[in-house]
């Protein structure tokens, strides 16, 4: 009851066409979970008829096609299991996501590369889009910085598990001595916001600078200024883009991820749980992180907020993150 009174008094902080968007926008959600079910129970319900049959019957071939269909609907009920936990107004939206490395150069960068691997997989392996807005490539190896769209339903009802503080501890390929390291890298996910909402973004509020895109070639380099920094100077926002071919396609694209940004800050001022969208501002280094990924001496993954841990480390940087992002949206529906 207190959760649906916070979700009144939070309307009146928008418009009627943005309440109207997002009770569409939920409308789906919920009819989409119910078509699921309705069609898993059908199906599920069709197996038992037939398994009752094989009983009285056996079929080598029906059989086989009965223990297919079993597999593949209870890894539907998993993924609808696993929806049904998405309740925020956003959870439907696309991801924008940032990754930077913290301090340590070289090491830190490579590990904010290691993570950007590790997201394409999991983008790739669930069906998702993901498509490089910015990429800032590092002085040795690695990135200084990468920001990515991941567009599909429900990308940010997943990934807003992911925003905090990562921790790595391995033995360093850049340490000639082989010594054990340990770096940080954050990751910073945001929805995005495209239509249904209003925003006023004045044109004098905006500092738009172009520059050359830059990195280690291909898709990451061009001959002309086409990339694009955009600086919201009262709220000192800025958002950068070059993956488009032109300027003005990444101006385009530059201002819907400044347009994300600033309705996350908005949300911010009427809440007083701060963290809410875009996670807890921290350091990163020692004692902010929320998942440590150890190499050496023993191989082990953990998330901090929930205590779900993986020993298989090379599995959870091929992309098997569901099972820390199961867990987080849990906790998250536990403590409301």
């Amino acid at each position: 009851m207190k959760k649906l009174q916070n979700e009144m008094q939070d309307n009146n902080f928008w418009t009627d066409s943005e309440n109207s968007a997002k009770v569409l926008s939920k409308i789906k959600q919920i009819k989409y979970k119910i078509d699921t079910f309705k069609s898993l129970e059908t199906r599920l319900n069709d197996l038992i008829e037939l398994n009752s049959l094989l009983l009285l019957e056996p079929e080598e071939d029906i059989s086989k096609e009965v223990l297919k269909n079993t597999g593949t609907i209870e890894i539907e009920i998993q993924k609808l299991e696993l929806n049904t936990l998405l309740t925020e107004k956003y959870d439907v939206n696309n991801a924008i996501v940032t990754l930077h490395p913290g301090a340590g150069g070289t090491e830190s960068q490579d590990w904010a590369e290691m993570l950007y691997r590790m997201y394409s997989r999991w983008t790739s392996s669930n069906g998702f889009v993901l498509k490089e807005l910015d990429y800032l490539e590092g002085d040795e190896a690695g990135i200084k910085s990468v920001t990515f769209l991941v567009s599909g339903e429900n990308a940010y009802g997943y990934l807003k598990a992911e925003k905090g503080v990562h921790r790595l501890v391995r033995i360093s390929p850049f340490d000639a001595g082989g010594r054990r390291h340990t770096s940080f890298a954050s990751v910073e996910v945001i929805p995005e916001i495209s239509e249904g909402i209003e925003i006023d973004i004045k044109s004098e509020d905006l500092r738009i600078d172009t520059y050359r895109a830059s990195g280690a070639g291909g898709q990451h380099i061009n001959k002309t200024d086409s990339a694009v920094r955009i600086t919201h100077l009262p709220t000192n926002t800025v958002v950068s883009c070059q993956s488009e071919r032109s300027q003005v396609q990444n101006k385009e694209t530059a201002m819907k991820m400044l347009k994300s940004k600033l309705v996350s800050l908005k949300e911010k001022e009427q809440k007083e749980n701060m963290d809410n969208l875009k996670g807890e501002q921290m350091d990163i280094a020692w004692g902010s992180q929320i998942r440590s990924y150890i190499f050496c001496p023993y191989t082990m993954v953990k998330d901090h907020r929930t205590g779900y841990e993986v020993g298989n480390v090379e599995a959870v940087m091929n992309g098997e993150i569901d099972g820390f992002i199961k867990s987080y949206l849990k906790l998250v529906l536990n403590k409301e």
